[in-house]
Parts: structure tokens; C-alpha cells; sequence
């Protein structure tokens, strides 16, 4: 239990309501919630050792992109290293617990790096500098050279972890689509990238448009819509060989907006026909289909609960766009939303307890999240065009699409927690949306 402190007071600054700020007070950290600000907590890292000659750079690089990670949560403050008194020695020698509480430093996090050939090593151990204890046991990953950054986000993500209770989502990709052009003659592409806007990789070319992709839960396929037929259809794709097909659905003009089942076996998605828009789930192997709604409405935007029980969708029944939840295999939906407004692209939250939207009121678009009965709504953004949030893995972060206004307009993706104190840009480049966030990587 000597970790205690630390998981009591970041769970508690985790929750949807927030908390006040962390204070030492020469004893275990104590949390108060109050108005929703938290202290971020003080951490070190120095640069990880290099066991072997030639790992010096990527030691170096691996220790600041873990401190970039945590850093980048809002959580976490980082102490600069020329603040250190000390420095770490030998991976797993004595730690000088003194020096890092000089500096006012709660957690410490020491590594080392070895390399051989193309092959790749890296150590860590994590510590609570106010007990003078580690955090749980050192871990080892191995893997490539070229593979650095993904080991840098697992060492992060067990860090993340230990402290707050919670699964970390920085060894996660996004998969969205790539922009490029004036907004009347914009290409668009799909293109997938680590959760940071590194390593971007291109799916598709911009010959036709592609839109709301959305990948498997395995990360390992992506359902998206195409209008390569002229009409939208949704193809399904391979990530691994980025081979693509069309997915069977059932008759219409039009099929979009689709999203995977809990399983990954099944798709829900919308059909447009003669002026009526509903919700169908198929069977990706048979293809045989199931109507799911069928109202003088538009159905669209469906999104699972993590349990596959339950379907939240966008529906006009109720005179303007609102969000309704039901039974996922059909049946009368309940109203869930009950704002100003319009709201559209509700999304489950991996946790369950929330879903996200976006909501347009006043001329302006919003990015916001509601318990799952529609209490507690919470509007975390506000601009000229806030639209398709999509969750981390763990359910505490929100990545969506801002688009500028004017003719020479252009979209980007940010990020923002959800308690809307650490908005930020995603560093892609070229323009960007509809982004949809994958699983943690095995």
C-alpha cells in the first residue's frame, strides 16, 4: 500500500467532477473536490542510462518523450533537469530520495537503454520519492531501434498507470482523414499516426472522398465511407496489408456512418432511402442485415455501449437533432438529451460512464459529455466548428476536428480532457479530421 497516496489523489483528480489541488502536507496527499482544478503532480525523469555504447540519443530521446507524454495529460508537471540537484545512477542502484524532494519532485522515473545491432532494450523503474519506496516492480520491453517511440509510450503508459489507478492510452494510432487544398476542392485521404502525430502513414490516395472512418476494437481494420461508386458505401480495411472491400449492407441509395461491434463481427451504420434515414446492423461474414429503426426520421451516427447491449445514435424525431439511446437490437429509443441546441455524433465512452458529443447552439459548435441518462451535461469546447469527438482508450481524454473559418479556412485536430482544462492542438501535418481513436497496442 505504500503507493496509496498517489492513486488516492490522482483517481480522485481523475474523476468527472475534479478535484482540488494535490498539496504535500507531510503525510499521505489528500484530495479535496471542490471547483474542479487539480495541481498537476511533480515528476522527474532523468536521462535514462545507456548500457551500451552507441544507445546515448536514443536514451536520451525515450526519457523526453516519457516526460512529453506525461506532461502532455495536464496531470503532471515535469521538473526541468537543470533543477536537479542529482542525478540517477547505475539502473536500480539506490535512488538519493533527499535530493529529488529538494526539488520538490513526487514521482521519479529512472531507466536505461541498451542496444545491440538493431535490436533494443529499455528498463524502468518508477518511484514515490515521498516514501522512499518503488512503485510496483522494474519492467523490460525489447523490440527494434525504429520501434523506440512505441516502447517509450509503453514505459509512459505503465508509469500513467501506477500512479492513478487507470489504463494510459499513449501506445494507442488514430486513424482520420488527411486534407489537403482549398475547402471547395479539398482532397481527402485516410492516414493513420500514433496518438501523438508521429509516424503518419497513408491508406488511401485522394482519388475519391473518405469519410468517419472508425477502427475495429483490435485496431487491426477500419470501416469507413467512400464515395468511390458515386454513392457513399462503406468499405472495410485491412491496416496490416491496406487491402479494402465493400461491405454487404442492406438496399439503399446510400450507406454511411458505420461503427464496429463490441466483437468486431457485426456493423451498425445508416441507410438513405427515398427520403427516410434509418439505423441496420449486418453481419460482416454472411451479410445478412437487420433494420434497427423505422421512423419518417433521420437515424444516424450509431455508436455501441462498451457492453454491446446498447446503441446511442443522432435522431431528428423530436423536431431537431437530439441523442437517443436503445437496445441494441432495436426497439422504442429513449430521449437522452435535453439541451439547447442541436446534438449530433454521440459516442460511448469506453468506460461506459459518459458519451460524448457535439452540440450546435448560439452559432457556435461544442464538444461536450453527458452521463449515459443524459444529467451532468458538461460543455468542454467552444468555436466556430467543434464536431466528431472521439475517446481515448481510457476514457479521459477527447480528440476531435476544429475547422477555421473563411474561404481560406482549414480543419485540425485537438485534444481535450474531460474536465476541458487541457485543450490542445494534435500536431499533424496538412489538415485533418473525423478522427477516430483506437485500442492501446498489444
Amino acid at each position: 500500500m505504500k503507493n496509496r497516496f498517489m492513486i488516492a489523489a490522482l483517481a480522485a483528480a481523475l474523476a468527472f467532477g475534479s478535484a482540488a489541488p494535490v498539496l504535500a502536507q507531510g503525510g499521505p496527499l489528500r484530495l479535496t473536490i471542490t471547483d474542479g482544478v487539480i495541481e498537476p503532480l511533480p515528476f522527474a525523469v532523468p536521462t535514462f542510462q545507456a548500457e551500451t555504447a552507441g544507445a546515448e540519443q536514443v536514451a536520451s530521446d525515450i526519457s523526453r518523450l516519457v516526460a512529453q507524454d506525461l506532461a502532455g495529460t495536464g496531470l503532471f508537471r515535469e521538473i526541468p533537469q537543470d533543477a536537479f540537484i542529482s542525478q540517477m545512477g547505475a539502473f536500480g542502484a539506490p535512488v538519493a530520495y533527499p535530493d529529488w524532494r529538494a526539488v520538490n519532485a513526487q514521482a521519479l522515473i529512472g531507466g536505461a537503454v541498451s542496444v545491440n545491432g538493431d535490436q533494443l532494450v529499455v528498463k524502468f523503474r518508477l518511484y514515490d520519492v515521498f516514501t522512499g519506496a518503488e512503485l510496483g516492480e522494474g519492467l523490460q520491453f525489447a523490440g527494434t531501434v525504429g520501434g523506440w517511440r512505441r516502447m517509450a509510450h509503453k514505459v509512459s503508459d505503465a508509469a500513467y498507470s501506477r500512479i492513478t489507478g487507470e489504463g494510459g492510452y499513449f501506445d494507442s494510432r488514430v486513424v482520420y482523414v488527411a486534407e489537403q487544398g482549398p475547402k471547395d476542392n479539398r482532397q481527402k485521404r485516410l492516414a493513420i499516426m500514433d496518438y501523438d502525430g508521429a509516424n503518419t502513414q497513408f491508406l488511401t490516395d485522394s482519388s475519391t472522398i473518405v469519410l468517419a472512418p472508425r477502427f475495429s476494437p483490435t485496431g487491426d481494420r477500419v470501416l469507413y465511407t467512400s464515395y468511390e461508386s458515386g454513392f457513399p458505401r462503406i468499405n472495410l480495411l485491412d491496416v496490416g496489408s491496406v487491402s479494402k472491400r465493400q461491405v454487404q449492407t442492406a438496399e439503399g441509395e446510400m450507406a454511411f456512418s458505420p461503427r464496429f461491434s463490441k466483437d468486431g463481427s457485426r456493423v451498425v451504420y445508416s441507410i438513405a432511402n427515398g427520403g427516410n434515414t434509418d439505423l441496420y446492423i449486418s453481419d460482416l461474414n454472411s451479410g445478412a442485415s437487420t433494420r434497427l429503426t423505422n421512423a419518417p426520421s433521420i437515424e444516424t451516427a450509431p455508436s455501441f455501449s462498451p457492453d454491446g447491449s446498447q446503441i446511442v445514435f443522432e435522431s431528428d424525431r423530436s423536431g431537431g437533432s437530439q441523442i437517443y439511446i436503445m437496445s441494441a437490437g432495436g426497439g422504442e429509443p429513449q430521449r437522452v438529451s435535453f439541451g439547447a441546441g442541436r446534438y449530433g455524433t454521440p459516442v460511448w465512452s469506453p468506460r461506459g460512464d459518459l458519451i460524448a458529443f457535439t452540440n450546435q447552439e448560439g452559432g457556435q459548435f461544442h464538444i461536450g459529455v453527458m452521463r449515459t441518462d443524459g444529467s451532468e451535461e458538461r460543455i468542454l469546447t467552444t468555436s466556430f466548428l467543434d464536431e466528431g469527438p472521439t475517446w481515448s482508450p481510457n476514457g479521459r481524454v477527447l480528440m476531435f476536428s476544429r475547422e477555421t473559418q473563411g474561404a481560406g479556412g482549414t480543419s485540425a485536430l485537438y485534444s481535450v480532457d474531460i474536465s476541458g482544462r487541457n485543450l490542445k492542438p494534435v500536431p499533424v501535418q496538412g489538415g485533418a479530421s473525423d478522427a477516430a481513436w483506437g485500442p492501446l497496442q498489444p
